[in-house]
């Protein structure tokens, strides 16, 4: 054989040397033939085998209207393949029917290549014989995320068209003149009757087009087979079907078959619509002993799967529900029957159980076993009582599923005496008590109560009294005496008897403690309180509760050893006050332990404070308040906020947390003024009540400030009084010099009616007497002169007061003395003729004495001396005469002197004054005011005048304060 195949081999590499030598092509491939799947869109292509004929070929295929080629390849073929026919199957990427397609072969050798073959056309859907609109693939079936290409062949006259996928357009491709194509990749599962594509024409729309579907789906997922019997004479397989296929329809959904045999309910639900996550496939066996092994297959147009079991049947057994299941009830216990439908569960060893259910105890189970088991029993059953039992059972010792459940049977419990009743009593007045009692619940009243029975009475009496209640009742008022303690008895009837007998004594109104209640606050919409243990409690504690101010309570009782409770109740509201009370339960009346008041949640007061007044008191406001009721509080009130009003805006001034209801506002000023005040809770304040004041000033600090005014000035005027009094001489001399009247030496014109200017008579002034003694005692010290004026009287001392008349022609006596003093004190040197009498320097006294007419001026030495001698005195009016360098001695008479510019420079008395004021030079004009050769007053210089006036207005004070007069 080995050696056939050399020597052919051989044989053929030498004709193929000879022809390549010789240049022949090599030959046409003969014999080819096309063949088309259009559901596969495969070309099946197929040339005769020639033992001459080389082993490469080229093959074309083509779209014959526009000859595209659209598959050129080169294939070698195995010079020992056994056929004589070569085949080649190409598949296309667009269906078959869009277009025609032609195939053409030719064959290779060395360099050389033969003619093609002649044309082999598949005839497509787009020849002018089909003129109408067509669009492939139709209907076909797609793995979930496959790219697809569509074509559309128009109708024939149109020649352009477009794609809609799910209302997307699409991109397309020409074919020929009338095919279009286009590709969809990565494609979604369609709904279960496909995705709908389209091809329309660009003028005419669908009408000139057509459309085809498409169904996008997931193979087979099927898992999970297990396999069981129900009747031990048949199989029942059960599966999960898996993820959706999203494949519906006949030759599209999936199909099951189990160990080979048609599962027709499974197929039936497959082919419904809905989707279904369960199928199982029954089928009648025999059962055997031993494994057997259960296949199950399921096929769809995208795939196969297959799912195997193995087991024995005979250890997995579900029974199928008990039928008929029937009992007999009494109050605390049923007894259940039932029965089988197949025979063969009455040799079985099964384990069942019963179900009970009730709405007022909920669900519990109860167990029993037996072979080919038919009944069981109930208990712990409560009275009066409507449940609803169900029975399954199971194969036992298999551990395998339970069975189906029975059918609910309902059954009744028989009614039994009602349990104690709880009851409380209190006192309302000292002859009125209550006592109420607690509803009790389904499963403790037993039946339906029909009715409540009271009495009370003395312990050791005889005369207690009863009293009959509706089963509405749950409460009662009893009159009751004060002579002490009294035991109240109440009990339930229904129609299986009276209940035990429920007792609390109930102590002598008012014979309580005392106890101040405590706050307590409230979470979570309930109350936790807490008490000191007492050791004379027997029977535990009692809560008791109720609105503050309400009658009605509510009690809870803890069992003895318990010290705290929490207290909830459904009738709890938020903003509302409620009080506790803790009782001891002793053998006797309760004892009181402690009381307690709080909220559930407080809240901000309902109401504002109420009769908020103002008042003034002087500067100060008081503002006085009376607290909210009770009832609007909603909280514990935690004090008060005051605020006072500016412009739009609240300012508070004070908070108030202590328990009074007043407050003063201090040292307003005034105006008018708005308070607000506002009680708080915990919760937030209320919404506040305004009342305004308009403080005046204070009528009372004025009239004090006016008798403080008058008492200073009182005060000041008897302070200047007596000053004054005591200062007398100084503010008369002051304030009120006395000026004398002027003594002339003839009488002035009287005549009443003369209103012409009239002149002075003048008369010889007669010549003063000047007596010069001589002191023959002389100081060794400078000396000065001092001039003193002496009346003809001897020895008068009144010249303080009284004024020296120098207008009489008395002669007035000048009396000098030399006193020693300082050169720098010494005053400039006179030029009168007093001065040239006093030439005699070392005299110590010299007495002048002047006759006849005023004297002239004297030495402005000699001023200081004589206003200390003689300050009371008149002094005539005479301006400063001019200052001299240096006195002379003048022993001329005195007639022979100036009067008037030598002597001080007199002017006529035209502005004379009775307030002139003192001068430091004596004026030495002491007879008459006038001079002795003119009719008119003589006054000093203003100019003089004014420097004279300017040292008494400086010294006033200071003489005041010095105590000169």
């Amino acid at each position: 054989m080995n050696s056939l195949f050399w020597w052919a081999l051989l044989v053929a590499l030498r004709f193929s040397v000879s022809l390549g030598q010789d240049g022949v092509p090599p030959p046409v491939p003969q014999g080819v033939r096309v063949e088309a799947d259009f559901g596969s869109q495969v070309l099946s292509i197929s040339w005769e085998k020639d033992p001459t004929s080389p082993m490469l070929y080229d093959v074309q295929v083509l779209r014959t209207e526009l000859m595209e080629v659209v598959y050129n390849e080169t294939i070698e073929m195995r010079a020992d393949f056994p056929g004589k026919v070569y085949r080649v199957n190409w598949t296309s990427s667009v269906p078959l029917e869009c277009t025609s397609h032609s195939v053409r072969l030719r064959s290779q050798h060395q360099q050389l290549t033969s003619e093609w073959s002649p044309l082999e056309t598949v005839l497509g859907m787009d020849i002018p014989i089909n003129s109408n609109a067509k669009m492939y693939p139709q209907d076909k079936v797609v793995p979930v995320g496959s790219n697809m290409t569509f074509c559309c062949i128009m109708k024939e006259g149109n020649t352009s068209g477009r794609f809609l996928y799910k209302s997307s357009h699409l991109p397309s491709v020409r074919l020929s003149r009338r095919s279009y194509a286009c590709t969809v990749t990565n494609q979604r599962p369609s709904i279960p009757s496909g995705t709908n594509v389209l091809c329309v024409d660009e003028e005419q729309g669908l009408r000139a087009g057509s459309g085809a579907v498409v169904f996008v789906g997931f193979p087979p997922g099927d898992e999970s087979l297990v396999c069981e019997t129900r009747d031990l004479v048949s199989v029942e397989c059960e599966w999960s079907t898996g993820r959706d296929t999203h494949l519906k329809g006949v030759s599209r959904q999936t199909y099951y078959t189990l160990n080979g045999r048609n599962c027709t309910d499974a197929n039936k639900r497959a082919f419904g619509g809905k989707k279904v996550s369960r199928l199982q496939c029954q089928l009648s066996v025999t059962l055997e002993q031993g494994d057997r092994n259960w296949t199950l297959v399921a096929k769809n147009p995208l795939g196969t799967i297959q799912l195997t079991d193995t087991a024995d049947l005979n250890h997995r057994v579900r029974p199928r529900a008990p039928l008929g299941v029937t009992g007999e009830v009494r109050s605390r216990n049923a007894s259940l029957r039932w029965r089988w439908g197949t025979r063969g569960y009455a040799t079985l060893p099964l384990e069942c159980q019963v179900l009970v259910n009730s709405s007022e105890e909920g669900s519990r189970t109860f167990e029993s076993s037996g072979r080919g088991l038919t009944q069981a029993v109930v208990q712990g059953l409560q009275p009066d009582l409507v449940y609803a039992a169900r029975v399954r059972c199971r194969l036992r010792g298999a551990l395998w599923k339970w069975g189906d459940w029975s059918s609910d049977y309902t059954l009744k419990t028989q009614e039994e005496c009602a349990d104690a009743l709880d009851i409380w009593a209190w006192m309302d007045t000292n002859q009125t008590g209550y006592i109420k009692w607690k509803p009790l619940p389904k499963r403790q009243s037993h039946g339906q109560i029909l009715g409540y029975q009271v009495t009370y009475g003395r312990p050791g009496q005889e005369d207690w009294q009863t009293l009959s209640l509706p089963p509405t009742n749950h409460s009662a008022g009893l009159q009751l005496g004060l002579d002490g303690d009294y035991i109240i008895t109440v009990t339930a009837r229904n129609s299986a008897g009276d209940s035990p007998p429920a007792s609390i004594t109930v102590p002598k109104f008012g014979a309580e403690k005392v106890h101040t209640p405590y706050k307590v606050y409230g979470s979570d919409g309930g109350f936790d309180l807490s008490w000191a243990a007492d050791v004379n409690t027997t029977c535990g504690y009692v809560v008791e509760w109720h609105r503050t101010g309400k009658l009605d309570c509510n009690w809870e009782k803890e069992p003895d050893g318990n010290t705290s409770a929490r207290i909830e109740s459904e009738s709890f509201e938020a903003g509302v006050q409620y009080s506790f009370s803790i009782y001891a339960c002793t053998p006797g009346a309760p004892e009181l332990l402690g009381r307690r008041v709080g909220y559930v949640k407080e809240l901000a007061p309902a109401q504002h404070v109420s009769r908020l007044t103002v008042q003034q008191y002087g500067s100060d406001a008081l503002l006085s308040w009376d607290e909210i009721p009770l009832e609007k509080r909603r909280g514990f009130i935690c004090g008060y906020t005051i605020y006072i009003s500016n412009g739009s805006h609240l300012v508070p001034i004070e908070n108030i947390s202590s328990p009074a209801r007043n407050h003063t506002v201090k040292n307003l000023q005034p105006g008018s003024y708005k308070f607000t005040v506002k009680a708080y809770t915990s919760a937030g304040p209320d919404g506040g009540v305004t009342v305004s004041l308009r403080l005046d000033p204070s009528t009372d600090w004025l009239v004090g400030e006016i008798l403080i005014a008058l008492g200073a000035m009182s005060g000041f005027l008897i302070l200047m009084t007596i000053i004054c009094y005591k200062k007398r001489r100084w503010v008369k001399k002051t304030f009120y010099p006395e000026i004398p009247e002027p003594k002339l030496q003839e009488e002035w014109p009287t005549t009443p009616g003369m209103f012409v200017s009239r002149t002075l008579d003048v008369e010889p002034c007669p010549h003063n007497t000047v007596h010069i003694v001589e002191n023959p005692e002389r100081e060794s010290g400078k000396l000065e002169p001092t001039v003193v004026l002496e009346d003809e009287v001897e020895g008068d001392d009144s010249s303080g007061d009284s004024s020296t008349d120098t207008d009489s022609s008395d002669p007035v006596v000048l009396r000098y003395y030399n006193q020693v003093v300082d050169d720098g004190s010494r005053g400039p040197p006179s030029t009168d003729s007093s001065a040239s009498s006093s030439t005699s320097m070392a005299s110590a006294r010299t007495d002048v004495t002047y006759t006849g007419i005023q004297t002239s001026p004297c030495s402005s030495a000699a001023v200081a001396p004589l206003e200390a001698v003689q300050a009371g005195s008149y002094r005539p009016q005479m301006a400063p005469a001019p200052e001299l360098q240096e006195p002379q001695l003048d022993t001329s008479e005195p007639a022979d002197l100036p009067l008037l510019g030598g002597f001080g420079g007199y002017q006529p008395q035209s502005t004379w004054r009775e307030d002139s004021p003192e001068s430091h030079s004596l004026n030495c004009s002491l007879g008459s005011p006038t001079s002795v050769s003119s009719s008119q007053f003589l006054l000093p210089d203003p100019s003089a005048e004014d420097e004279a006036e300017h040292a008494p207005s400086t010294t006033w004070f200071h003489n005041l304060l010095s105590g000169k007069p």
